[in-house]
């Protein structure tokens, strides 16, 4: 484990000149709240190597190493979410062995799934749900965490492979770059949204001024105990309080059996504090966003939907790498204002009418045309 300057100074030297590197994170999201980065797992042709971002240590030198280098890593959502949150980091470039896998059409693409199918290799996935932050760390998690990455170069070598001779290569360097600058993004929760869970929008609107406030106690209390918020009430928990709350039926046989009696005070305070809320600043119901969709719409609508079904078919990937539905309502509404949302594979796809691709001019008005029209012209659209 590298946890002090020294050891990871001796490493920096050897991985500048590493001509590959493979990451994965490790955190403590089912344990500790807010979650924190608790292990670094880095291969490279030297080895295996664990770095401890808890031990205190400048981790600002790595991170720089790891700008100037092509990250090959599994499922790099969560992780490049993880890394730009709470270090700030944002790579230049990725190869993401799940994207590959998924653009060849794979159904099982799981870190252990692939390396079973394309390696031969069993791994031990037991240690998934332990405590990170936990040191030192068990000999069963040392391993499962050192196999996280050991395998990534290899099957990253077999992946690329199978998508240059399927002519999918540069999908996935697009796709890769997407992710990077979607996951680089800073999003801030909406304060009307966050505590809306699920099961609120069958509340009234002086029960979801108690479910507010039970909410906001809940996130107090997560934080000051430094465990998961669903350790401290679950939310279905939360519906039914605040549904309670507004009735004559009694609140205290919906409450843990071993809260505290500070904890049971405190949560009552909430509720009596979201009962206090004037009606004219209740929470309001949501409205649907929903657009209103003519015929025609819909027309547009199906047609770009089979033909997206038939190239993903012929193709053999999920549809929704093409793209999504609510990306096809908005071509299927306009195509000239949301093709932009598409990466350039995807916009070629849908642009193939029968093995041709039409030029921009032919699609007139920058919209799907209705399959009537389309016995006299050719018309494409895409959605992601």
């Amino acid at each position: 484990m590298i946890d002090s300057e020294s050891k990871l100074g001796e490493f920096l030297t050897r991985l500048r000149v590493a001509p590959w590197i493979a990451l994965d994170t490790e955190a403590d999201s089912l344990h500790a709240y807010p979650e924190k980065v608790c292990l670094l797992q880095v291969s490279t042709p030297a080895g295996d190597e664990l770095i401890d971002p808890l031990a205190g240590i400048n981790l600002n030198p790595l991170l720089d190493t790891f700008g100037g280098h092509e990250l090959i890593m599994h499922g790099a959502d969560y992780d490049l979410r993880l890394l730009r949150k709470h270090h700030d980091f944002v790579p230049r470039a990725i190869f993401d062995t799940m994207l590959a896998s998924r653009l060849l059409g794979d159904l099982q693409f799981g870190l252990t799934n692939l390396v079973t199918q394309y390696l031969g290799v069993k791994l031990d996935k037991g240690a998934q749900k332990a405590d990170w932050a936990r040191r030192p760390l068990t000999e069963r998690m040392e391993i499962y965490a050192r196999n996280d990455t050991r395998h990534l170069k290899p099957l990253a070598d077999r992946l690329r492979a199978e998508l240059e001779a399927k002519g999918r290569l540069s999908w996935h360097h697009e796709s890769c770059a997407r992710l990077i600058v979607d996951c680089s993004q800073n999003r801030q929760p909406d304060p009307d949204q966050v505590w809306r869970i699920k099961g609120s929008h069958k509340l009234s609107r002086p029960a979801l001024a108690v479910l507010r406030e039970v909410w906001r106690w809940r996130e107090t209390e997560a934080l000051a105990a430094n465990r998961p918020p669903y350790f401290i009430l679950a939310h279905e928990t939360l519906v039914e309080l605040a549904g309670v709350a507004v009735t004559d039926r009694a609140i205290e046989p919906l409450l843990p059996r071993r809260i505290s009696d500070r904890r049971r005070e405190t949560l009552l305070g909430a509720i009596k504090k979201g009962l206090a809320v004037p009606p004219r600043e209740q929470p309001d119901f949501l409205r649907p966003k929903g657009r209103r969709i003519t015929d025609a719409h819909k027309r547009r609508m199906l047609e770009l939907q089979q033909r997206r079904d038939t190239i993903a078919g012929k193709l053999g990937i999920d549809p929704t790498l093409i793209a999504s539905r609510s990306m096809m309502l908005d071509l299927a509404d306009d195509w000239e204002r949301h093709e932009a949302g598409l990466m350039n594979w995807q916009r070629e796809l849908l642009k193939q009418t029968h093995g041709q691709t039409p030029a921009p001019q032919q699609i007139p008005n920058a919209k799907l045309q209705t399959p009537e029209k389309q016995q006299t012209s050719s018309s494409n659209v895409r959605e992601s």
